[in-house]
């Protein structure tokens, strides 16, 4: 299960991010929490300040990826946590001092969003130069486990840490600390041990080229149609357990934060369940894929908090199941010299399908109640799962097609 781990550089980078992502979490706690204070609770605020932070990658995620295939992975890693280590210093000081506007926090989301732009699809390329391709699977599993415990532990620092403290600055500059451990260890690998490949040298048309790349390669497609489509409603699902707490269940703050949590834990046990396989399989993605779907229609049905609790554990574990196989099948699918801006495509699809999936189903779960809601958004995933095949079907009936084609003409 941890067998990535005898890599040295790769222990330093886990070792790392897992302090770091718990410090982004704290601060991605802070920063709603420091906006919701200065605009008296303004929830248009805060969804703007979301969209600011999404909306880069969205835009301009692929070039990101087109970087990360001609810059040294190593090095645009270490200057773009610079970067984001000196926004959270310069949040930090402008809120302990007093002088932090929303202006200041919008500035600083869509900023992040530019760099995460760079630094999500370098990073996520970057674990197949400190593993190699045995221990890419793992080594995949072993970051998604880390994020997601990052995801339940943060939040709850953050809130012990804005009551001690009495306010959101010191968050933002502890997590301007934290990038000390990643940059550092990057700073003590070995770059000897790295399977470091040439750099693309600049070229136009490489963001379209990684497109077609992926569209001609149905074995690439798959994920990240899969991808794409569990993402739409994933993040939807997330939000809708806060409505099932209190609307359908009326249990309380509390009770939906032990519903994130169940829903966390099953995430982290599906990444470590992932970290056991050897290779990633198409087959198992899909069912997971499935298995998704089913496990949210199953808690859109559960008639008791207990049992609706149960229903979450397995649809995290589904959910981060499809998202490492395909993490991993793209990245053992591609070629060193595409390998970023295939993860840019992945990255992409991943982060537009929040904004698509989550106003659909709050909008039916306010028409028609929570339970309704996380219906369609299972059928849907379900649906979604289908078409994803269906597609790649397709493709890859049409490639053999002309395959075929060019083969017979090559004879005669």
């Amino acid at each position: 299960m941890f067998r990535s781990l005898r890599n040295f550089n790769y222990r330093l980078f886990l070792s790392g991010s897992v302090v770091s992502n718990v410090g982004t979490w704290m601060q991605r706690t802070a920063q709603d929490w420091l906006v919701l204070s200065l605009t008296g609770g303004s929830g248009t605020a805060l969804g703007i300040t979301v969209a600011l932070q999404f909306l880069p990658i969205m835009l301009f995620g692929m070039w990101g990826g087109v970087l990360a295939d001609r810059v040294p992975k190593r090095r645009l890693l270490m200057t773009a946590q610079t970067l984001m280590a000196a926004l959270a210093l310069a949040m930090g000081v402008l809120t302990v001092t007093g002088q932090a506007q929303v202006w200041h926090v919008y500035v600083m989301a869509f900023t992040l969003g530019l760099l995460a732009c760079v630094e999500v699809p370098t990073r996520q390329s970057f674990v197949v130069e400190m593993v190699g391709r045995d221990d890419l699977s793992n080594a995949i599993a072993l970051n998604s486990s880390s994020f997601n415990l990052a995801r339940v532990v943060g939040p709850a620092v953050a809130g012990l840490l804005i009551n001690w403290l009495g306010g959101t600055g010191p968050l933002f500059l502890v997590n301007a600390l934290t990038f000390a451990f990643t940059i550092g260890g990057m700073l003590l690998m070995r770059t000897a041990e790295l399977r470091t490949p040439e750099p693309v040298k600049r070229g136009k048309g490489q963001a379209r080229e990684g497109v077609r790349y992926v569209m001609g390669k149905p074995e690439l497609l798959l994920p990240v149609l899969m991808v794409g489509f569990v993402a739409v409603f994933a993040q939807s699902f997330t939000t809708s357990i806060a409505l099932m707490a209190t609307e359908v269940f009326d249990a309380g703050a509390s009770a939906f934060g032990i519903g994130s949590s169940a829903f966390a834990i099953g995430a982290v046990v599906g990444a470590l369940l992932a970290a056991r396989r050897v290779t990633p399989s198409r087959r198992m993605m899909v069912a997971a894929g499935v298995a998704f779907g089913a496990a949210q229609i199953a808690a859109a049905v559960t008639p008791a908090y207990w049992a609706f609790l149960i229903a979450l554990v397995p649809a995290g574990l589904a959910m981060i199941t499809v998202q490492t196989m395909a993490n991993s099948t793209l990245q053992l699918g591609a070629s060193s010299e595409m390998r970023g801006r295939v993860m840019g495509i992945y990255v992409l699809v991943f982060t537009a399908g929040a904004p698509i999936g989550a106003p659909l189903i709050g909008w039916i779960a306010e028409m028609a109640g929570p339970r309704v809601g996380i219906m369609v958004s299972g059928l849907l995933s379900l649906t979604g799962v289908a078409m994803a095949v269906l597609i790649t079907r397709l493709v890859a009936a049409r490639k053999a097609v002309a395959l075929n084609a060019a083969t017979a003409s090559i004879a005669v």
